[in-house]
């Protein structure tokens, strides 16, 4: 009897220190601080993106710097204003040619190439044909033609009622491509503008400037 009553309490002793030794691993304190660390970034990530949601609902403004292509010298900025049910676009681009030039919205932000080719083809997601910007069938990204004086310098101010900030028909984050000649409204699929002489990337706007 006494026997098993020292092996019982020999079990119990073992398993105590079993225990403690277990509690004082620093391996198995890492383990649960890392485990807190991944929980607390998940959280995280998931707040910042519902955050991002709602700031781009909230966009009233964007903008875009126009930079020449190789071998031209075309430059500018356009700002696109929350107004009413469409977008107020206001253009400056100066270094231009006396005449008219197409002035698209293209369906990448990217103005990597020499020539602007990276920016794709006109921003179109009704996958329709080439139009006027006041044409009832066009691209999205359809804005005419800059018209530049003796001095090079084209100003344009509109209101386009088929640009959006948000939705399907948001052009933030979107290029915009002006060309060396005039865009005839009726050819397809571009207008006929010939080369890209500008590029630059919508982005958002400070709206309080």
């Amino acid at each position: 009897m006494k026997r098993r009553t020292l092996l019982l309490n020999w079990i119990l002793a073992a398993g105590f220190l079993v225990s403690l030794q277990s509690c004082n691993n620093p391996q198995n304190r890492d383990t649960n601080t890392e485990n807190e660390m991944e929980t607390k970034m998940e959280t995280t990530g998931n707040m910042e993106a519902h955050s991002h949601d709602h700031v781009s609902m909230d966009i009233s403004k964007a903008v875009c710097v126009l930079h020449p292509t190789e071998g031209n010298d075309v430059k500018g900025t356009v700002t696109f204003t929350k107004s009413g049910d469409g977008v107020k676009v206001v253009a400056d681009v100066e270094g231009l040619t006396p005449g008219k030039h197409g002035f698209h919205i293209h369906q990448y932000g990217d103005c990597s190439a020499p020539d602007g080719t990276s920016a794709g083809g006109h921003f179109n997601p009704e996958g329709v044909d080439h139009g006027g910007p006041e044409a009832n069938v066009r691209h999205v990204g359809d804005m005419g033609n800059l018209e530049a004086g003796n001095d090079g310098k084209a100003h344009l101010e509109y209101t386009d009622n088929m640009l959006s900030l948000t939705g399907k028909h948001s052009i933030v984050g979107r290029g915009i491509i002006v060309h060396a000649g005039e865009d005839d409204l009726t050819s397809q699929p571009t207008g006929a503008a010939g080369a890209r002489v500008a590029c630059g990337v919508i982005g958002i706007g400070n709206s309080s400037n």
